[in-house]
């Protein structure tokens, strides 16, 4: 087995005043060779946007951009017409394919909004644009990992144009969980809250943890632990 630890105090920071975000891989300004992608997981920025604030209208192309909303909401429009809030328990996936301008805004006039900003590669370029959000409740995610982003679609997740698979679960106390791990692939898994453990790494908030040569995920030991498990294709070397 090989095993990437990315803690979370090691990420690259930034505070805008506005905005303050952590950068798992290398992102804008803050750029480290060590931390480029991991497989095609681009990018994980974990987002903190004052009220009223945000993303003003600009443009992505040849990218799959997804929001796992913490706390608060987000309010998103889109050059395709699209225009909705994303809150707790809501994903959102846009494809930017051929080209898209959007803009994200915390609309709350008292609290802040906790985000996950995700870009995974798409599997060519020249998608046509396209967008999907869907809510998974607590009840879905509580104890286990379930598929929230999927090349077809499974079990009513959100399709993605990359054989890539996306789980989200929350675990405390003696909840567990095990996924098995195909050949050629990569797992990353990134620590939203709380604490656990991933084939016995101890995790805390904001942690991620690649691995690679293995065929069995297993988590457990959590406490009040909301998690992120991306199964990817890794036809490139991380090192």
């Amino acid at each position: 087995m090989r095993q990437w630890l990315r803690r979370s105090e090691e990420r690259g920071t930034v505070d805008h005043g506005w905005l303050q975000s952590a950068h798992s891989f290398s992102f804008a300004s803050y750029q480290d060779p060590r931390w480029m992608q991991f497989g095609p997981l681009r990018v994980i920025n974990e987002d903190r946007v004052a009220p009223g604030q945000g993303f003003g209208t600009h443009g992505h192309r040849d990218m799959e951009i997804i929001s796992y909303v913490l706390e608060g909401a987000l309010a998103h429009r889109d050059s395709m017409g699209h225009g909705s809030v994303i809150e707790p328990g809501d994903v959102q996936r846009m494809s930017a394919g051929t080209g898209v301008m959007h803009s994200e805004f915390n609309q709350q006039s008292e609290a802040w909004t906790h985000f996950l900003q995700i870009w995974i590669l798409p599997d060519r370029a020249g998608h046509a644009p396209s967008y999907e959000q869907k809510h998974f409740d607590q009840q879905q995610r509580r104890g286990q990992l379930a598929l929230i982003l999927s090349p077809d679609g499974a079990q009513h997740s959100l399709r993605l144009n990359q054989d890539a698979r996306v789980y989200a679960g929350s675990f405390d106390g003696t909840e567990h969980a095990v996924l098995s791990v195909g050949s050629d692939r990569g797992i990353w898994v990134q620590l939203a809250r709380g604490k656990l453990q991933v084939n016995g790494q101890s995790l805390e908030a904001g942690d991620g943890i690649g691995l690679a040569d293995v065929s069995v995920l297993q988590i457990d030991k959590a406490l009040a632990a909301e998690v992120l498990v991306f199964d990817l294709p890794l036809h490139k070397e991380f090192s």
